[in-house]
C-alpha cells in the first residue's frame, strides 16, 4: 500500500509541475510561433564573447556596441519571459477551474488541458519576439561572467578609449558595487570624479533595478543609526516589499528560462515519463527555492544573509513601535511569528505591545499581512514535495531557510536535517561571538573629493570595518614644512605634563598645538604659512573622512597634535617594548576579557581618528591594528609622507606603533566627534587670533553654516575647571 502511494504521489508531483516541464520543453524547442521574430534574434551570450574578442582586438567601437547588446538582450529577455508570463496566466483557467470537482482519470484529462493551453500560449508568446537560439540555455560561465558584471569591466575599458567618459564612468561605478574590494576600478572612479565632463549623474548603478531592496536596507540602517524612527519604519517596509518583489521576480525567470531535458543531463533512461517530468520538476522548484539565498546576497559578496525576509520584519516591528505605530507593529510582529512561531522575545513584544493597545491586538489591521502568509504557505507547499523527493526519488536538495517547521521534514530526513541546521546555528553564533560590530554610525567607501589622493588600502585589505589608508593627502613640499615647523617649535612631552618619554624610555616625544603654532607664529619665532599650513592640513583631513565614511552627521575637529617621536641613540639593543601600547581611542580596553570600557578617563567623545604621516626616514614606528586580546595583529600600516590613515575610534579598532628604533617620526595626530560641545576650542582660538591680525583662514564646515564660532565652553575646559587638570593633548597620539 505504502509503495502504491508513493507511486501515485510521483504522479502527483510530476503532473503538479508538468506545466513547468512542458513550458522548457516548448521554449527551448522552434516553434511555429518564433517565425516572426521581432526584437532578439541573437543570443546574449553569443553578442557578450563576440564583444570580447573585439575589445582584445582593440576594435573599441565595436565591442562597446556588442557589450552594449549582450547586457539589454539578457534584460529584454528577461522582460518578454515576464510579460508572457502575465498574458498567459488566464490561458486554460476554465480547465483549471474544473480540477477540484474532477476526481480519478477526469481530473489527469484537465490537468493536461490547462497544461496544453498554457504552454502554447507561452511558446507563440515568447517565440514571436525571441528567436529559437536565442532561448537556448547560456554556460555556467556566462551567468557567472553576468553575476559579477565583468560586462561592465571591458565597457569601462572602451569608453574610456573612446574618451566618451561619463559612460566610461557609468560602467565603473556598476562593476564596482559588485566587486567592492577592486581597489584599482576604486581608483579609477575617483580619477573620472575630477575629470572634466564627467558629473555626478554618471555614478549611478546600472543594474539597481535587481539590487535596490539592498539600496532600501541600508538606508533603514541608516535611518535607525540616527534614531529615526519614522523614517527607518517606513524604508523597512519598502525593503520588505522590494524583497518580495525581487523574489518573485526569481522565481518567475525560473519558471520561464530554458531547461535541458531530463536525457540530456544523464538521466538514467530506465526512468519513467513520470519520473523524470518529476525529476525536472523538482529541479525548477528547487530552483524557486533557491531564489532566497540569491536575493539575501549582497553584489560582491559570496554568502547569503540568513534569515534576510525575517531580519527586516523584526527591524520594521522595532522600527514601527519606536515611532509610534504600535498597531502596526503588532501587525509586522505577527508576520514575523509566521517564520518563528515559538521566538520567547517576539511573544514578549507582542504582550509589550497588546499592553500598550491595551489588550486589542485581534483586530482586522493587527493581523499577519496577507503577502507574508502567501510566502510562508507557498514555501511550506513547495518544501513538502522537495522533501517528498529526497525522500522517495532520490532528489537532492538544500533547504535554504532556517525556520522551515521539524513537521515539514520526512522522518527518514530529520536527523540529517537537524545536523545540518546544528551547524548553521553554531556558525551564526559563533560569528556573533567574533564578528565585531561597529555602531558609529560611518559607513566607509564614500567618494574622495581632494584631487590626486588615492586609496591604497580599505577593509578588505587592512582587514577590518571603517579603516582606510589615503595616499598623497600632502605634497613633499608640504610635509617638508611641517617637519620644519615640528624642529623649530616642537616641546618635549607636549600633551603629557612635560613627561619626555610617556611610553617608552627608549625614545623622546615632542608636540605642538595649533594654537601655540599659532602665538609662536605672531611672534615671529616660526614661519607664519607654515602655522597656516599646519591649522588648514586638519581641515583637509576632516574633509577627505567625513566623505569617504559618509559621516550622517557634522563632523567637528576635537584635537589636532603634531607629534615626534626619536629614538634614543644607544638605548634599542634588546628592545622588546612598543613605541605606544596598543589601546583604544574612546575606551579603556581589557585585553584579558576583550571588553571595552567606555568612561573616563576615556575620550569616550572621540568618534574617528586620523594620522597624516610626514616622512619615512626611520626604522620601525609601524601602526598596527588588533583584535581586542591586544594581540592578535589584523593589519599593519608603513608610514610615508603624505599618508593619511583614518579609522573609526571605537572598540572595532585597537591600535599601537611598533618600536622606532632609529632616528624621527612625525605625524599629524587628529581626532573628531559628533558632539559641538567636544569640538577643538584651541582651534576656534587660533582662527580668531588670525583674524584680529587682519588675517583668514580656511573656515571648517561648522563655521560656515553656524555663522561663527559658539561662545559655549568645550568639554575640555569644563573638565579643567572640575579639577581633573587641564587637558592640553591627548595620551594616544600616534
Amino acid at each position: 500500500m505504502a509503495l502504491l502511494q508513493a507511486d501515485h504521489l510521483t504522479v502527483y508531483v510530476a503532473f503538479h509541475f508538468v506545466l513547468i516541464t512542458l513550458l522548457s520543453f516548448t521554449s527551448a524547442t522552434p516553434g511555429r510561433g518564433s517565425a516572426n521574430v521581432l526584437s532578439l534574434p541573437q543570443p546574449y551570450d553569443f553578442l557578450y564573447y563576440t564583444g570580447v574578442r573585439s575589445y582584445f582586438g582593440e576594435e573599441w567601437v565595436k565591442a562597446a556596441e556588442l557589450l552594449e547588446k549582450a547586457i539589454l538582450t539578457k534584460e529584454s529577455l528577461s522582460r518578454v519571459r515576464r510579460q508572457c508570463h502575465e498574458e498567459c496566466v488566464e490561458a486554460g483557467r476554465e480547465a483549471f477551474n474544473r480540477l477540484d470537482s474532477e476526481k480519478g482519470s477526469l481530473h489527469d484529462l484537465w490537468t493536461l488541458d490547462w497544461v496544453q493551453q498554457r504552454a502554447e500560449c507561452l511558446r507563440f508568446c515568447v517565440g514571436r519576439s525571441v528567436s529559437p537560439t536565442a532561448q537556448l540555455p547560456v554556460s555556467t560561465d556566462i551567468d557567472y561572467e553576468f553575476g559579477s558584471r565583468n560586462p561592465y569591466n571591458f565597457l569601462q575599458v572602451t569608453y574610456y578609449k573612446l574618451e566618451k567618459l561619463q559612460k566610461a564612468a557609468s560602467a565603473a561605478h556598476t562593476y564596482f558595487v559588485a566587486n567592492p574590494s577592486h581597489l584599482e576600478m576604486r581608483n579609477n572612479i575617483e580619477k573620472y570624479r575630477r575629470m572634466e565632463g564627467v558629473t555626478e549623474e554618471a555614478f549611478q548603478d546600472r543594474e539597481l533595478e535587481n539590487e535596490n531592496h539592498w539600496v532600501l536596507y541600508d538606508s533603514a540602517v541608516q535611518y535607525e543609526a540616527s534614531s529615526d524612527w519614522l523614517k527607518a519604519a517606513e524604508k523597512w517596509k519598502e525593503c520588505v516589499n522590494e524583497t518580495l518583489r525581487q523574489t518573485d521576480e526569481c522565481r518567475l525567470q525560473c519558471e520561464m528560462a530554458s531547461q535541458r531535458l531530463p536525457e540530456d543531463r544523464g538521466v538514467d533512461g530506465s526512468k519513467s515519463v513520470y519520473e523524470q517530468a518529476a525529476d525536472l520538476s523538482l529541479s525548477l522548484l528547487s530552483c524557486r527555492q533557491s531564489c532566497v539565498t540569491q536575493v539575501a546576497t549582497r553584489p560582491g559578496r559570496i554568502s547569503s544573509q540568513e534569515d534576510f525576509l525575517p531580519t527586516q520584519l523584526e527591524h520594521r516591528h522595532i522600527a514601527q513601535f519606536k515611532a509610534g505605530d504600535v498597531g502596526g507593529a503588532v501587525q509586522t510582529l505577527r508576520s514575523l511569528l509566521l517564520f518563528y512561531p515559538s521566538d520567547h522575545d517576539s511573544l514578549d513584544n507582542l504582550q509589550l505591545y497588546s499592553e500598550t493597545l491595551g489588550g486589542d491586538t485581534e483586530s482586522q489591521g493587527t493581523q499577519p499581512a496577507q503577502e507574508i502568509v502567501g510566502y510562508i504557505n507557498r514555501a511550506l507547499d513547495e518544501k513538502k514535495l522537495l522533501y517528498f523527493g529526497m525522500e522517495n526519488l532520490d532528489f537532492s536538495f538544500t533547504d535554504p531557510d532556517l525556520w522551515t517547521p521539524e513537521d515539514v521534514v520526512p522522518e527518514s530526513q530529520r536527523d540529517n536535517w537537524r545536523a545540518v541546521k546544528e551547524k548553521i546555528n553554531v556558525k551564526m553564533e559563533e560569528g556573533e561571538k567574533k564578528e565585531e560590530v561597529d555602531d558609529s554610525g560611518f559607513y566607509a567607501g564614500g567618494p574622495v573629493p581632494q584631487v590626486g589622493v588615492t586609496i591604497t588600502m580599505d577593509d578588505t585589505v587592512l582587514n577590518g570595518t571603517n579603516r582606510v589608508v589615503l595616499d598623497d593627502v600632502m605634497t613633499e613640499k608640504e610635509c617638508k614644512k611641517i617637519l620644519q615647523l615640528a624642529t623649530a617649535a616642537a616641546s618635549a612631552g607636549d600633551g603629557y605634563r612635560g613627561r619626555r618619554s610617556p611610553h617608552t624610555p627608549h625614545e623622546t616625544f615632542e608636540g605642538l598645538t595649533v594654537l601655540r603654532a599659532v602665538k609662536l607664529a605672531q611672534d615671529d619665532m616660526v614661519n607664519q604659512t607654515d602655522a597656516r599650513l599646519f591649522y588648514e592640513l586638519g581641515e583637509r583631513v576632516k574633509v577627505l573622512l567625513h566623505s569617504y565614511f559618509r559621516s550622517p552627521s557634522i563632523l567637528y575637529t576635537s584635537f589636532t597634535h603634531l607629534v615626534c617621536r626619536s629614538a634614543i641613540a644607544g638605548d634599542q639593543e634588546g628592545r622588546l617594548d612598543l613605541s605606544h601600547p596598543v589601546h583604544v581611542d574612546n575606551c579603556l580596553l581589557e585585553p584579558e576579557t576583550n571588553q571595552c570600557w567606555r568612561e573616563p578617563p576615556a575620550f569616550i567623545h572621540r568618534d574617528l581618528s586620523a594620522f597624516l604621516y610626514l616622512n619615512d626616514n626611520f626604522d620601525g614606528g609601524d601602526l598596527f591594528f588588533t583584535k581586542r586580546d591586544a594581540k592578535t595583529v589584523t593589519a599593519r600600516v608603513k608610514p610615508s609622507c603624505g599618508r593619511l590613515v583614518g579609522f573609526s575610534s571605537g572598540p572595532i579598532n585597537p591600535h599601537g606603533v611598533s618600536a622606532v628604533t632609529r632616528g624621527r617620526r612625525c605625524a599629524l595626530a587628529l581626532w573628531f566627534t559628533k558632539e559641538k560641545l567636544y569640538r577643538d576650542m584651541e582651534r576656534e582660538e587660533a582662527a580668531a587670533m588670525w583674524a584680529a591680525g587682519g588675517q583668514s583662514v580656511v573656515k571648517n564646515e561648522e563655521e560656515e553654516k553656524e555663522g561663527g564660532a559658539s561662545p559655549v565652553r568645550n568639554a575640555r575646559s569644563q573638565a579643567s575647571r572640575q579639577g581633573r587638570g587641564r587637558v592640553t593633548g591627548a595620551r594616544d597620539e600616534l
